[in-house]
């Protein structure tokens, strides 16, 4: 079980493959993939505030299709729970991505330099 964060979502469906690490690739090719529907909410944001076009739906169904990208449907109180414990984040769609992920003792592939110092099980 994989999940991946905001902004490999963003490249994988733009299709800006070389964003990605060649290790965050062979992950992505070989494991269940999910996101937190925080990555949706953040997505959501993003658009809101002209950071890029396209809707979360729209993402997010087009990559369910292409490589089987999953909701992740974890209890927000379980996420929640998790993420209380991860102080070292201000971020709160970032405490909350990795809290989900941690919630599933799950990879998270993310080149976010800080949330890969703190969680042990960041790819990149």
């Amino acid at each position: 079980m994989t999940y991946l964060d905001t902004h490999t979502v963003v490249w994988l469906y733009s299709g800006d493959e070389r964003a990605l690490s060649p290790s965050a690739r062979r992950q992505i090719d070989s494991d269940d993939l999910f996101v937190s529907p925080a990555v949706l909410l953040e997505l959501a944001y993003l658009r809101e505030i002209k950071r890029i076009r396209y809707s979360a739906d729209q993402m997010a169904s087009a990559l369910s299709r292409e490589i089987g990208l999953k909701v992740c449907e974890l209890s927000f109180a379980m996420v929640v729970g998790s993420a209380i414990g991860i102080s070292w984040i201000r971020d709160t769609f970032d405490r909350l991505i990795v809290g989900h992920a941690a919630a599933n003792d799950a990879t998270l592939i993310t080149k976010d330099k800080l949330i890969r110092k703190h969680y042990s099980k960041a790819l990149w």
